[in-house]
């Protein structure tokens, strides 16, 4: 059992040694060219769409209700409803209800 096991080890580690230096290559800006195999190239195909879609996992949205938005920013419900009459901070629709982006706020902040 473990000499079967042993291989798929080897395997593993060897594709994650792979990953690195062709990470390494890429980061340094050498102009190369990499003859991969098939299963190579699926293998590292396969690894960089976890890494997109952990990345954008992170990156999802949170939204907030107008309630949450006025005592954040500290204006009044007349005020949060007039600025998305006018564009400054437009609220979204989740459902049939209304919320404002995390994001949106964030940027009034900044600027």
């Amino acid at each position: 059992m473990c000499q079967t096991a042993r291989p798929r080890e080897n395997k593993v580690l060897e594709l994650l040694r792979i990953k690195m230096n062709i990470k390494q290559i890429i980061e340094s800006g050498a102009n190369v060219q990499l003859i991969v195999n098939a299963v190579d190239l699926r293998e590292a195909f396969l690894s960089l769409m976890q890494e997109v879609n952990l990345t954008e996992n992170k990156k999802e949205e949170t939204y907030l209700t107008a309630s949450e938005v006025c005592s954040r920013l500290k204006i009044d419900k007349t005020t949060l409803w007039r600025w998305n009459r006018d564009g400054y901070l437009k609220k979204v629709k989740v459902g049939n209800k209304p919320y404002y982006r995390q994001s949106d706020i964030d940027k009034l902040r900044e600027g």
